[in-house]
């Protein structure tokens, strides 16, 4: 009820615990706190927030035009709705190194058990997207070290992501990602791989955890979490899946009220009222003050009773 039962260090410690090489341990993308609370009934180890997603609540597209103060907002939010670790995308960090240890302690303020780090600069794009502008090694490299520098947390993970791969080749990212854990990275995240060789190239050359990113429309092809961990993957992300699933019913369901002057076609594919406040946990209140639930939840599932919608 309310708010994380875990401390923000202990889901911290469950996140490192949880990405070992092999493990593919899998962190769907919770773009609210509700999703957040459904991923952690289901069963996941973890949450992941993207940056995309983040923009793309705001409406805006995903070139670097959120700010640290929306990132760490909504972070918080996501983080305290969950016992799961979470991980954060931070962009570039939000500016020069002094700002990337600033971002550090604001999202460790959050609650929040990590985040990455890429080495693109402003306007940034997608990392399955072509054209990006990458910055040298030494500014990559100064951005983990700033990240470093400034965690209080020894639990909090950093991570390093490159996109290097896509502009230069895999043997230039691989060469990156190496620098990137010598200046102190906890784990790395390869952008846009080819196949499945190369994730396990990846994992065999880098000494620390390896993220895979399966997201949908993008350059690699969805693989199975079997599949990465037999590679060799640590953790996988699934960034923008939620969003776009939900975005994808909120289209088709406008579409049909436009359409037919009701929604009653789509009331069988909706989340009942029952099963919502089953989510968000309506009885528990009851033990802490009676005129907030004075009634009784709605038991069926039936989802055409229109009474428990």
């Amino acid at each position: 009820m309310l708010y994380s039962t875990k401390t923000p260090n202990e889901k911290r410690k469950a996140f490192r615990d949880a990405v070992k090489p092999g493990a593919a341990v899998q962190f769907p993308g919770a773009f609210t706190p509700l999703s957040a609370k459904l991923i952690q009934e289901k069963g996941f180890q973890g949450a992941y927030i993207s940056g995309a997603v983040l923009a793309n609540e705001l409406g805006l597209p995903d070139v670097g035009l959120t700010t640290l103060s929306e990132v760490a907002q909504r972070g918080r939010q996501i983080a305290d709705a969950t016992d799961l670790p979470t991980l954060i995308d931070a962009d570039t960090g939000f500016g020069e190194p002094m700002n990337v240890a600033r971002t550090i302690q604001e999202l460790e303020n959050a609650g929040l058990s990590g985040c990455h780090i890429e080495d693109q600069f402003n306007p940034k794009r997608c990392g399955h997207l072509d054209g990006k502008n990458m910055v040298d090694l030494k500014t990559a490299t100064m951005r983990i070290k700033g990240a470093v520098d400034g965690r209080r947390d020894s639990d909090f993970v950093i991570m390093a992501r490159t996109d290097l791969r896509a502009v230069e080749g895999l043997d230039a990212a691989i060469d990156r990602m190496k620098a990137l854990v010598d200046s102190g990275a906890d784990m790395i995240f390869p952008e846009a791989l080819k196949d499945l060789s190369e994730f396990e190239r990846v994992c065999n050359e880098i000494d620390v955890p390896i993220l895979a990113n399966m997201t949908e429309f993008g350059k690699s092809e969805l693989f199975t979490k079997q599949q990465l961990a037999d590679a060799g993957v640590a953790m996988v992300i699934y960034p923008v899946t939620l969003l776009r699933i939900a975005m994808g019913a909120i289209e088709r369901t406008l579409d049909t009220i436009a359409a037919e002057g009701t929604q009653d076609s789509k009331v069988e594919e909706m989340l009942t009222r029952s099963r919502l406040y089953e989510l968000v946990d309506y009885e528990a209140y009851n033990q802490f003050d009676s005129g907030i639930f004075n009634f009784q939840v709605p038991s069926s599932d039936i989802q055409t009773n229109n009474a428990n919608l």
